[in-house]
């Protein structure tokens, strides 16, 4: 069983920058299991529903939400099993709840659609609050 384990997430001020970071690991976890999957990280602000922040296929391409897009960076690395969210230029909008989740085994190349959509991952993890105060 593959466990998802958020970090990084705090308050800062509007304006400024956070680094999230999620590790996978578990029982009879590989990183091949890691490798061939594509990562994403979603977050959900208090009353509203979880959105797509995020996503990386297993080629590295790279697909955002309109409203973080040129803001924040993912980046996965398969030799530590970790994906990562830099967040830049934060705020108020950004406050919310941070999850990171992994697909089963996909196709080397995801698209838009397949990585903003939630049903597309399996395993999810516990999120991390991230706050920013104007």
């Amino acid at each position: 069983q593959v466990h998802l384990v958020e970090s990084g997430g705090g308050m800062v001020q509007a304006g400024g920058s956070l680094r999230l970071s999620c590790a996978a690991s578990g029982r009879g976890f590989t990183g091949r299991t890691f490798s061939e999957a594509a990562m994403g990280w979603f977050r959900q602000a208090p009353g509203k529903e979880r959105e797509f922040v995020a996503g990386i296929d297993r080629s590295g391409g790279t697909y955002y939400a309109d409203s973080v897009k040129g803001r924040f960076t993912i980046a996965r690395d398969n030799a530590k099993n970790t994906v990562s969210l830099q967040m830049n230029s934060l705020n108020a909008d950004d406050t919310a709840v941070y999850y990171c989740a992994k697909t089963p085994r996909t196709a080397y190349f995801a698209s838009f659609a397949y990585l903003s959509t939630q049903k597309t991952y399996e395993t999810w993890g516990q999120g991390t609050q991230v706050t920013v105060s104007s």
